[in-house]
């Protein structure tokens, strides 16, 4: 009798660990093309749809969701929503084609490397929904290899929806883009950075929404040019056509805004400078930086010269 109850405990056993493991990813019959993604404390559980089910690869450890989209002749694009919250996960995606992940005020906290890292070249869109507050947090330090933001996108991000997106970069940038990142809606507020609040390649560009950064240690906003890069968007440029910036420097040792290229705030678009330290300066390579801006107070400093705009003038 005592080895039937051990033999019927080890056959629980075994078929407990496959049904346990199988209930991280599921399927629904939904022709949607949607991925969920819900976050509980240390775990986490993905539902997939069933008409991308082919195309998705998809695994779980704890509360750390790695996913992994194919090409399909059917669809050119996914989105993912990412719910709960999460002291020890993170969200790793890799695809072959654009992709939308839309933040229902997921609140994810790596200790060990990125909250979000996006490693798909293509452009990803990220919806903060109406309504909500995404938190993303990334680790202080690794043994393994060094991240360079807690959201970090490899190819180009574009932040959309009327939503709120907290990030605290602990080890290097709170935001870092491999490519171009542009603004349109949404609140997005840097909390912390070690270095910058905000760093990408390529260009940054914000038509609405509002950018609050503090708590950097080095730029609010760095734009770099991408190396042998030939395309029409590597140029280095900061633009505003609309929306509203506020970059607190106070922790700051850098500028407020440094681009590789032109630096243009359009009337429609505040940008707002501050800090004890005194540092405002927008820092910019070009030299014709200072004549594209317009209406607004605003400081560019080019090599050992130090421009001041208001309104058309140049001072």
């Amino acid at each position: 009798m005592k080895r039937l109850t051990l033999l019927s405990a080890l056959l629980c056993t075994l078929y407990i660990v496959p049904l346990s493991l199988q209930a991280q990813v599921s399927y629904t019959s939904d022709t949607t093309c949607y991925v969920t993604v819900t976050y509980s404390g240390s775990s986490a559980s993905i539902v997939v749809s069933s008409d991308i089910k082919d195309y998705i690869t998809a695994s779980v450890s704890g509360g750390h969701v790695t996913i992994t989209s194919t090409a399909s002749a059917t669809f050119n694009e996914i989105s993912y929503g990412l719910y709960g919250t999460t002291t020890d996960g993170s969200f790793t995606f890799n695809g072959t084609y654009k992709a939308t992940m839309e933040l229902y005020g997921v609140n994810i906290t790596n200790p060990t490397g990125p909250a979000i890292n996006l490693l798909c070249g293509k452009r990803i869109e990220i919806s903060a929904k109406s309504g909500t507050e995404s938190t993303l947090t990334d680790g202080t330090s690794t043994a393994v290899d060094a991240w360079k933001g807690a959201l970090y996108c490899k190819g180009h991000i574009q932040f959309k929806g009327k939503g709120t997106l907290n990030v605290y970069g602990n080890y290097a940038h709170a935001i870092k883009a491999g490519e171009y990142i542009e603004v349109k809606n949404c609140t997005i507020n840097v909390c912390s950075a070690v270095k910058d609040a905000i760093n990408c390649n390529q260009y940054f560009a914000i038509e609405s929404g509002v950018i609050n950064l503090s708590g950097f240690g080095d730029d609010g906003i760095q734009v770099d040019l991408e190396a042998n890069d030939t395309s029409a968007e590597n140029t280095g440029n900061f633009t505003m056509t609309g929306g509203t910036i506020n970059i607190d420097m106070s922790s700051a040792s850098g500028e407020s805004v440094k681009a590789e290229g032109t630096t243009s705030v359009a009337s429609e678009a505040s940008l707002n400078v501050s800090g004890t330290t005194g540092t405002e300066e927008v820092q910019s390579e070009a030299v014709q930086s200072a004549k594209m801006l317009r209406e607004g107070r605003v400081l560019i400093l080019h090599g050992d010269k130090l421009y001041t705009t208001i309104g058309n003038e140049i001072q």
